[in-house]
């Protein structure tokens, strides 16, 4: 057994202290769990999603619980950029973790507004831009199941950010290494993956969708599997680096993804179940390398 590991990692230059990352939409701002943990143990916190202006999200209910995991149809509501620039930001700046803002947009105009609204903004360390928003000029289909969309977009909010820009892959493609690629070659300085999966659940004694909006995006343990195997594909073909997510629960799953080819990890589902699991994660991956006599976690990135 080893008495020191090294978990630090680097994403697009910027230096994380672990690898542990929160997941867009399940830790607010931070400010709901700041009462369970200690933020400064993370290796950075993704915010909600963040449009140009205030959204309303979907009509309730809009979440439901599956084997396995969880189905939400949220809708991304949020308060807008302004909002969280005067309010949010200035909170997590206390805190020695990396701020990673995730952006959002129905519109490639929606995705350069809100990219200029944080032009000069001072305290975000990377951008996660989430292209599985629907978009309005295609009759609703997201940004990110089409290859040169997924291109066009990245390369219209790059020049806007003054920090990295990480992209998020939605799962619900034929081929998630062709959209890599496009937003690789868009400019994406790494790209985060996977988003939830297209689900739905029926109430039979009622007769109708559990949820409001019918559809919701599952994630949870149930996706891990499809997460890991997309992560690998991803990691093989593209010299970015990859923030993996989906499905995890326990240090052993964060390693999982590690040995994939992630680079980091995203925590959700898991938030909503136990408060502490970001902070558990770490120190059963801590646990894990001191068993296995591994001394810097970049040791065993991609290597199966």
């Amino acid at each position: 057994m080893v008495d020191n590991v090294n978990l630090s990692v680097d994403i697009a230059g910027v230096l994380l202290k672990n690898p542990v990352i929160t997941a867009s939409g399940t830790f607010g701002s931070g400010k709901e769990y700041s009462q369970f943990i200690d933020l400064n143990e993370l290796g950075g916190i993704t915010v909600k999603g963040v449009s140009h202006e205030p959204w309303t999200g979907n009509p309730p209910p809009r979440v439901a619980e599956t084997y396995g995991g969880m189905l939400n149809s949220v809708g991304l509501q949020n308060p807008g950029a302004a909002a969280f620039i005067s309010e949010d930001l200035p909170f997590l700046r206390k805190y020695d973790t990396k701020v990673i803002v995730n952006l959002c947009g129905h519109s490639l105009d929606e995705y350069i507004a809100v990219a200029k609204d944080f032009s000069g903004v001072f305290g975000v360390d990377l951008f996660e831009l989430n292209i599985s928003c629907p978009n309005i000029d295609k009759g609703g289909m997201s940004f990110g199941t089409d290859a040169a969309t997924a291109e066009k977009v990245t390369a219209a909010v790059k020049p806007h950010l003054n920090a990295p820009l990480i992209v998020k892959l939605s799962p619900n493609v034929t081929e998630i290494v062709a959209i890599a690629k496009a937003v690789e070659s868009g400019g994406a300085d790494g790209v985060s993956l996977i988003n939830t999966l297209v689900g739905t659940k029926i109430d039979i004694y009622n007769r109708k969708p559990v949820l409001a909006n019918v559809f919701g995006g599952l994630s949870g343990p149930a996706i891990k599997p499809i997460a890991v195997r997309m992560v690998y594909q991803v990691y093989k073909n593209v010299k970015i680096p990859i923030i993996g997510m989906g499905g995890i629960m326990t240090g052993e799953d964060a390693i999982e993804f590690i040995m994939a080819g992630a680079t980091a990890v995203s925590v959700g589902t898991a938030n909503f179940l136990n408060p502490k699991a970001t902070v558990n994660i770490i120190e059963e991956m801590q646990n894990f390398m001191r068993n296995q006599k591994i001394t810097n976690i970049n040791e065993i990135r991609g290597i199966i």
